[in-house]
């Protein structure tokens, strides 16, 4: 009789175990992140999430179109991205949303040291650095396409492109490889603070404006993982909030948790000054962003999505007036 009484306790146990862990499971919201400066709120979601009800498992990417393929892979539930990734991954089949902005601005055109290039037109014959498929190659032909210039990986074109991953661009200002870069945050601003390089301008006078970095969610936790998905915005709008509250707390955790001391007060400030935390996005943008990826041919997409079937920004509107953030 013990015995079937032990055993049963056992049994008992186990079950609620089980049902204990399917339950924190479902919990669980598995983030795609990229290692930015002004992806840093974004970062710090996973810092408060238990006080949200939810557990961030964040995972790193370098580039945008990796979390895409990691979204499509049905590794992620979230995923951030400057928006030319998020469009790209939709063209592409991509079952996602945008959910929310999280950041806007973020590039620079940066000169070498000595090359006199002052404005857009000042690159006719020269070599220009940029990260293929990044935001910074859609703000670089934009501006080439309103300067009217041409621009080709290949030599006989106004501007020669020579496309490098974000963390050799410097590198390759530096070595004199290339006369100029498209460059994000904080890396054109730490060219610019170690003297190697010189600012142009902020590429955010053409249609396009300040380019807002996009928070996207797959459609199945959009659609089916719906309160999870609530937490989890409010969540993101509580991080966001905080760091726009309080630039100190933003800073040392950038600095010290994302960066591990790799980058300075100076470059930092200075990132953070071309690349603020914000919540805010619009179809309208992602529209314009869309139409200057298909008359410029990056993303080379051959049915580029119409951004009113794919923006959702409901949940981000709800967990705003619950937190009374405007």
């Amino acid at each position: 009789m013990k015995a079937n009484v032990f055993g049963k306790t056992i049994l008992a146990a186990a079950a609620l175990a089980l049902a204990a862990g399917s339950v924190q499971a479902q919990e669980v919201v598995r983030l795609g992140n990229l290692k930015f400066a002004h992806y840093g709120a974004v970062s710090y979601i996973k810092e408060i999430a238990p006080k949200c009800g939810i557990k961030v498992e964040e995972r790193v990417f370098a580039k945008g179109l990796d979390v895409m393929q990691a979204i499509i892979a049905g590794e992620l539930d979230v995923g951030t991205t400057a928006s030319e990734a998020a469009i790209s991954g939709r063209a592409g089949g991509a079952p996602i949303y945008v959910v929310a902005g999280f950041a806007k601005g973020g590039a620079r055109l940066v000169a070498g040291q000595g090359t006199n290039i002052r404005s857009v037109r000042d690159l006719k014959g020269k070599k220009v650095g940029v990260t293929r498929g990044g935001i910074q190659e859609v703000l670089l032909m934009a501006e080439l396409l309103k300067a009217g210039l041409s621009a080709a990986p290949a030599p006989g074109k106004d501007v020669q492109l020579v496309f490098l991953a974000y963390a050799d661009l410097n590198q390759a200002l530096l070595g004199k490889n290339i006369d100029a870069m498209m460059q994000s945050e904080p890396q054109s601003s730490q060219a610019i603070n170690k003297g190697f390089g010189v600012e142009v301008i902020k590429p955010y006078d053409t249609p396009i404006g300040e380019p807002v970095r996009t928070m996207v969610m797959t459609e199945k936790f959009y659609t089916t993982h719906r309160p999870v998905a609530e937490k989890f915005m409010r969540c993101f709008v509580q991080a966001t909030s905080t760091f726009l509250r309080d630039p100190a707390l933003a800073e040392k955790y950038v600095r010290e948790t994302v960066f591990k001391g790799q980058i300075t007060q100076d470059d930092y400030q200075d990132a953070i000054g071309n690349s603020m935390f914000t919540y805010d996005i619009t179809p309208q943008h992602i529209q314009v962003t869309t139409d200057i990826m298909a008359a410029t041919g990056v993303g080379r997409m051959a049915s580029p999505p119409q951004a009113r079937e794919w923006v959702k920004t409901d949940l981000l509107d709800a967990a705003k007036k619950s937190l009374n953030v405007k």
